[in-house]
């Protein structure tokens, strides 16, 4: 008995060594980690810091956590963190529930040369650059000369000022992103109905059943472990609201509803230099971030017994 133990761990090993080829083709993902994901952390340690570039972040001061504090005490902390979480909070809303119906829809359809179209049509957003999509969204809504406001006009009514009025930052954020990113969000979830048991639909259409039902008690709990899922790996993004699109779309009229985290990080850090209190609030970001993914991943594991931990 004590032979058969002692050769398991050599058993193993020279399993994974007739597999070496599997290794090697995982090894660059497994370097661009480290050179790109784990190596920078060794930055982090500045926000603890008053880094010096002159003296290097060993040669810096250690402040402990005083950015941090600076930061909670900031008079637009609560304003900045509203703005994160209002916009986070919209975007998942009414982004989240789009690509599954979409799904749905597109899953129900008989005529697969228009279901390629559809897909097409819906998939090809996803490929314009962020900020392409900011410069459609400033030409198409533009209050002189945008195509939006041109169909208002021509219908009767009143031109609107979208770019300009703080009411409209939030509809033209999420109904961007919303069209971006519709089509390839489906992607997941076509690839899960795929799973769907076509015996378990013939069954359910003999019995009686509407497509309507065969949606609801099928294909829904069938592709729910992947709903599950993606919400909670959305919910772990909360304050990871994208810096290129507010910043491509804030201007100075709709500044109070559209300065967030990433932009006032932008603004301290970049244009003013402060790298350690950039970093801390970056730091704060991500481990609110790491908080609010444990927790949605907590109670969904007790809701529905699925989890990503």
């Amino acid at each position: 008995m004590k032979k058969k133990i002692s050769q398991r761990p050599l058993r193993s090993f020279n399993k994974a060594l007739s597999m070496w080829q599997l290794y090697v083709l995982i090894l660059p993902a497994v370097v661009y980690l480290i050179i790109f994901s784990y190596f920078p952390m060794y930055g982090i340690q500045i926000a603890f810091k008053n880094y010096r570039v002159s003296k290097g972040i060993w040669g810096s001061e250690w402040v402990g956590l005083d950015h941090f504090v600076r930061f909670l005490t900031f008079p637009n902390f609560w304003k900045i963190m509203l703005n994160t979480l209002r916009i986070s909070f919209k975007s998942l809303i009414w982004g989240f529930p789009f690509p599954v119906l979409l799904a749905l829809l597109l899953n129900e359809l008989n005529n697969v040369t228009f279901k390629k179209i559809v897909q097409m049509i819906t998939y090809a957003p996803h490929f314009i650059s962020t900020i392409t999509v900011c410069g459609m969204v400033l030409l198409f809504f533009n209050r002189e000369y945008g195509i939006v406001n041109a169909v208002i006009s021509a219908l009767g009514g009143e031109k609107v000022d979208w770019l300009s009025n703080a009411s409209y930052f939030d509809a033209l954020y999420v109904g961007s992103g919303i069209w971006q990113s519709l089509g390839w969000g489906t992607i997941i979830y076509l690839a899960a109905l795929s799973g769907v048991s076509p015996e378990m639909v013939e069954a359910a259409k003999i019995d009686g059943a509407s497509r309507a039902k065969v949606v609801w008690h099928i294909n829904i709990p069938t592709i729910l472990p992947t709903i599950v899922i993606m919400l909670i790996l959305n919910c772990g993004s909360l304050l990871g609201v994208g810096f290129e699109k507010v910043f491509a779309l804030q201007n100075d009229l709709n500044l109070e509803v559209s300065n967030v985290i990433s932009t006032y990080t932008y603004q301290i850090g970049l244009q003013g230099g402060q790298f350690s209190y950039a970093s801390a609030i970056g730091l704060f970001n991500n481990i609110v971030n790491v908080i609010v993914l444990i927790f949605v991943n907590t109670i969904a594991k007790k809701l529905s017994d699925i989890s990503i931990l």
